[in-house]
């Protein structure tokens, strides 16, 4: 019993650091998101109904948007050309910035 409660505790620990080793540093995203506020608004607001609001949406869902453009898995021309250069990291923070934004 003490063995599987151990091995509970380890795992747990264990993906609580990885959480936390991917989490997006929202500072390191405004800078990166400069061009986003183009489209998106500086305040995370669409600047037209064609583009989405992404202030205060989930973490989650941004970088899993962010990744499905730049997989191709989600199309739109001007945002696959966009995230084509963007590092995992770099769609974290994008992602933590305007998910901080409230």
């Amino acid at each position: 019993m003490k063995k599987q409660v151990l091995t509970l505790l380890a795992a747990t620990v264990l993906t609580v650091s990885a959480s936390s080793a991917i989490a997006g540093d929202a500072a390191k995203g405004k800078a990166k998101a400069a061009a986003c506020g183009a489209c998106h608004g500086t305040d995370g607001i669409g600047k037209s109904p064609t583009f989405p609001n992404l202030k205060g949406q989930k973490v989650t869902y941004l970088e899993k948007q962010l990744k499905a453009f730049k997989s191709g898995a989600r199309k739109d021309p001007i945002m696959n050309g966009q995230v084509k250069a963007l590092s995992d990291a770099d769609m974290a923070n994008i992602a933590a910035f305007y998910s901080s934004m409230k």
